[in-house]
């Protein structure tokens, strides 16, 4: 081990180089005129994993291609590696980013990477380019080094994580017997602090909807028509001002039916997260915070479902004044949920509660968009006390667990298709600006996250290593 941490530090510099590189690339998969460097992204990664000395793949779907990249051992076939001494981990990751828009609240062009102390600020660096490829220059440091992995390792990494994977599914599906494996590694989420590092071990699920309501055939002057009519706008935040109390709870019937109730020791576990309201309040730019009353706010954002107002859109948005009655308006919806919620119940909850509290006065569409099951693993279980341990070694620090607030829909496929569960081993700072202007990526814990990888492999190893119990 010795040797693969020396040469991950001798070759930092050049790691971070590479980095750089790598966010270049304005990999939007939301935006179509992006496609052309969504593929040379791809193209980049092929060639960086093959000189790390992986056998690659660049594997095309409907949309944008899957790069599968395996250690040295796994070149002849997926089924004699499974059954191989060693066990074999799939480690995910996607090239995509979110669109950099705003532009105008970067403090510097978001795909020309800056430096600014110990830190990486460029769309992409921390969501997730740089969480990935500390993964991939771990594995460099076993391969260059001929120190040998104690684990068969393939990489899956796509293009489409940021618009739903949605030919991640049916890919998972074609090559199940190509990925089998015995667990999945994913460092897509959240860190605590550098002296918290973390293993998330449940993910809040999403249900999304966009409500529109449409009142006459078109603008109407104001003056002349105005009182005569429903205003669509005005009905529309008459309607959403009934989803949700004063005190913070959804109002929708049978919403929290299923909700499963927080257990004293998972309260105990979220309150040794450090938090500090001043400091929180200050981050987020907000005089005071709110939240469903009876939890404390690390709960309200990581284990309590949610109903959220994306965007409203009607009428004249223009400079100046327009007098209109406005055809219509528009709300686009998400749902954050916690298991056992399902998008699909929900869904039909929400679109039930719409339809019913709707005026006779304009008429409604209700569109489903995206969703995705919350997810939950149990974090006493042999492969996420390894990841504790590797978090540990390579941080210096106990490790925190952590419910999180956001939503990685594919998690729950890999359980549904390939069977096997999955560690999250976040690397992103709360002030890392994921989908946001000024994204960054804290470049001691990019070092960092390299080590914790080069120990997770050696700890799941010993859980293979270690005799089963008889039954």
């Amino acid at each position: 081990m010795q040797k693969v941490l020396d040469y991950l530090k001798k070759n930092e510099a050049r790691f971070v180089a590479d980095l750089c590189e790598y966010v270049r690339f304005p990999s939007v998969s939301a935006q179509p005129q992006h496609s052309k460097d969504l593929r040379n992204c791809a193209d980049w990664l092929v060639k960086r994993c093959r000189k790390v000395g992986l056998t690659t793949e660049l594997c095309p779907t409907d949309g944008n291609p899957v790069i599968i990249a395996n250690t040295p051992r796994d070149q002849t076939s997926a089924s004699r590696s499974y059954l191989a001494a060693k066990p074999r981990y799939l480690i995910y990751g996607h090239y995509d980013v979110q669109p950099a828009e705003p532009f105008q609240l970067w403090k510097t062009p978001p795909f020309e990477p800056r430096r600014q102390g110990r830190s990486l600020f460029a769309r992409g660096a921390s969501d997730n380019k740089g969480q990935h490829l500390a993964h991939l220059n771990a594995v460099e440091a076993y391969l260059k080094t001929g120190t040998d992995l104690p684990c068969d390792l393939a990489f899956l990494i796509e293009g489409e994580e940021e618009v739903g994977s949605a030919n991640l599914t049916t890919f998972l599906s074609r090559n199940r017997e190509r990925l089998k494996c015995d667990g999945i590694v994913i460092s897509d989420t959240g860190i605590i602090g550098p002296k918290h590092p973390t293993l998330t071990h449940a993910l809040r699920g999403i249900c999304a909807i966009e409500v529109k309501l449409y009142g006459p055939s078109r603008d109407l002057h104001s003056g002349i028509f105005g009182g005569t009519v429903e205003n669509p706008a005005m009905a529309l935040c008459q309607l959403l001002g009934q989803l949700r109390d004063k005190n913070g709870r959804v109002k929708i019937p049978g919403f929290y039916d299923q909700v499963v109730p927080l257990s004293s020791e998972n309260r105990k576990q979220l309150a040794r997260h450090p938090f500090n309201e001043t400091h929180y309040k200050k981050f987020l730019g907000v005089p005071k915070l709110f939240g469903e009353r009876g939890f404390s706010p690390v709960e309200q954002r990581s284990a309590r479902p949610t109903l959220e107002i994306n965007g409203l859109t009607s009428g004249y948005q223009g400079d100046g004044s327009k007098t209109i009655i406005p055809a219509w308006a528009s709300a686009k919806l998400t749902m954050r949920l916690v298991p056992n919620q399902t998008p699909r119940q929900i869904s039909k909850l929400v679109r039930e509660y719409l339809r019913k509290i709707c005026p006779p006065t304009v008429r409604i569409e209700i569109q489903e968009g995206h969703g995705g099951e919350p997810y939950f693993v149990a974090p006493d279980g042999a492969q996420a006390q390894a990841g504790l341990r590797a978090l540990k070694s390579a941080f210096g620090c106990d490790p925190v667990l952590m419910r999180e607030g956001g939503s990685i829909p594919i998690v729950n496929d890999f359980k549904k298709i390939l069977g096997v569960d999955t560690l999250l081993l976040g690397l992103a700072l709360p002030d890392d600006n994921a989908h946001s202007p000024n994204e960054k990526f804290d470049l001691g814990i990019f070092a960092k996250g390299m080590k914790m990888s080069a120990h997770l492999w050696q700890e799941l190893g010993r859980i293979a290593a270690c005799p089963k119990p008889q039954q």
